[in-house]
């Protein structure tokens, strides 16, 4: 079986007044060129005044599927795949429940739309297969909030400040706009 690193569900809302230029999958584009995650599948979704969802547009025929899927909406079943016994991720301590995933779409506003990224962590996966090799067991994981950091924020800053700038991607100045099929 494939192994798969970390899975997240990004889900990201937009207003009526969104502008969809491809920023958003030029700086997937490069996270993905670095090694740094793959995408999973993406999906993006308006609610219609009468509270209904309809993707607004379909970035690659292959995209869409798993996370309409979590998201409870009506997709085409995937051909050509066979169910899974066990799960290619294992080691998750906490995440999302089916029911939360599904809730997102109910809160959407009527007119509004909603970005689903569903990012495979790649440069996590071989960090969490030693753990679990080594008997270890994830006991928690996930993005603190501002609020949780405010206290150490300074502490934050002095290593941040030490440790000096990740090393960035190439200048976005003066590149063309990422080949790919996905468009957000």
């Amino acid at each position: 079986m494939v192994m798969v690193g970390p899975v997240q569900l990004l889900a990201v809302a937009f207003g009526p007044d969104a502008e969809f230029v491809g920023r958003i999958t030029e700086e997937l584009d490069i996270l993905e060129s670095n090694g740094q995650i793959r995408v999973l599948d993406l999906l993006f979704v308006q609610k219609k005044p009468d509270g209904t969802l309809f993707a607004l547009h379909h970035q690659a025929m292959s995209m869409g599927d798993t996370v309409a899927a979590l998201l409870g909406l009506p997709c085409e079943p995937l051909r050509g795949t066979k169910s899974a016994s066990s799960s290619p991720v294992e080691g998750n301590a906490s995440g999302l429940t089916v029911g939360e995933i599904r809730e997102l779409t109910g809160a959407l506003d009527p007119g509004t739309a909603a970005g689903f990224i569903l990012l495979e962590h790649t440069w996590a996966k071989y960090l969490r297969k030693a753990i679990l090799d080594t008997g270890g067991t994830p006991v928690a994981e996930g993005f603190l909030t501002a609020a949780t950091l405010g206290p150490v924020a300074a502490h934050l800053a002095v290593a941040a400040e030490r440790l000096g700038e990740p090393v960035a991607p190439p200048s976005r100045a003066g590149r063309p706009a990422a080949c790919n099929s996905r468009r957000a």
